[in-house]
């Protein structure tokens, strides 16, 4: 090969390399536009979220202060329910209300709350 085609090689070869950087930059530049059009859509979703979690962040004590009362009547309630149940059994021998395999019926949710059975 001459130095001639050599040179034309090279310079070809060059022109294609350039031309191949250019187009992925022009892809990955396009790419980028689409994220950062995402980006800004979602943006104004952060930002209508936190508007709308600032006018329920008052809210909130009042929700736990009622979950408190409902949590600490529970064990009234199944308390109630197993004298309703023992009241209205058709087998006035059995002693007790009648258990799950597993045992009593216990819930961490009493403890969280404070409660202490007298059975327990």
């Amino acid at each position: 090969m001459s130095e001639t085609t050599l040179i034309v090689l090279t310079v070809v070869e060059i022109v294609v390399l350039i031309a191949g950087l250019a187009f992925f930059l022009y892809w990955v530049g396009s790419l980028l536009a689409k994220i950062a059009t995402t980006l800004e859509a979602g943006d104004g979703l952060v930002r209508q979220i936190v508007d709308d979690a600032t006018v329920i962040k008052p809210g909130l004590e009042h929700i736990n202060r009622s979950g408190g009362v409902v949590a600490g009547a529970l064990p009234l309630l199944y308390g109630f329910a197993e004298q309703i149940i023992r009241k209205a059994s058709p087998n006035p021998e059995r002693p007790t209300v009648a258990t799950p395999a597993t045992g009593s019926r216990r819930s961490r949710l009493l403890d969280a709350v404070g409660f202490v059975s007298s059975r327990h």
